[in-house]
């Protein structure tokens, strides 16, 4: 049974690719609507759920948001390294990303969707009511789970052929995360934490990469409520699936 409904989050991951690959004469809107449902996916999805499952305190800070903050930063650094490799090499860090960033966070996308996988198998084992929530939740946000893993990956200068390769892996990663929960499953604790962790590295894309570039050719106000309508469409998903 998990198994089928992952079917679905696969499907809808699928769509959400396709789509960010068929208006690309649009591409500034395309950014601003991709950065603000990763805002939304990060604020009103992840950290909540982050909070709730990992519990806990460091130091009077709950461990969530220091693997959030720690998220954060690790991408922070990591792109910043690559930029100074790309800089000694000769290449302008201003007009050449790094495409290992796009494949690194697109693969953080397909871990993300694998854990989905596992959440939809656990649920239902707890029982159908929970199940279908979850799934419910997962399938509708997996189609911005495509959309972004498509656009991260192209966004860095990765060839079509790579970013449909990691938009299929993404897609398929929650099929294979709930066939898993048949074998094991991953304690609370440790997968709040994966989520706070993850939580902090989109929102450094989003904020850093993505936003910037959509308004950097285009300081439209379309943009800007492409942006807004993003966080406000991962808003309404999640009211609805709680």
């Amino acid at each position: 049974m998990a198994v089928f409904v992952a079917l679905g989050a696969f499907l809808m991951t699928l769509a959400g690719g396709w789509t960010a690959q068929r208006v690309t004469d649009r591409r500034h809107l395309v950014l601003g609507l991709a950065g603000g449902l990763m805002l939304g996916v990060v604020g009103l999805d992840l950290l909540p759920e982050a909070l709730h499952a990992a519990g806990g305190q460091v130091f009077g800070v709950p461990a969530a948001l220091l693997l959030f903050v720690a998220g954060f930063l690790l991408a922070h650094l990591v792109e910043r390294l690559l930029a100074a490799r790309r800089v000694s090499h000769g290449a302008d860090e201003h007009e050449h990303r790094a495409p290992e960033v796009g494949l690194a966070a697109a693969a953080a996308m397909v871990g993300h969707s694998a854990m989905d996988g596992i959440a939809i198998g656990a649920a239902l084992q707890v029982g159908g009511g929970m199940g279908a929530a979850v799934a419910l939740a997962v399938i509708a946000h997996d189609f911005a789970d495509g959309f972004n893993t498509y656009t991260i990956t192209s966004l860095y200068g990765n060839a079509r052929r790579k970013a449909v390769t990691m938009l299929v892996a993404d897609a398929t990663a929650p099929v294979l995360g709930a066939a898993s929960t048949l074998a094991f499953t991953i304690p609370e604790q440790l997968l709040g934490g994966y989520l706070g962790l993850f939580g902090g590295v989109l929102l450094y894309l989003a904020a850093a990469e993505i936003l910037p570039e959509a308004h950097h050719v285009h300081p439209a106000r379309s943009t800007l409520l492409c942006t807004v309508a993003g966080a406000a469409l991962i808003w309404l998903l999640v009211g609805l699936s709680g």
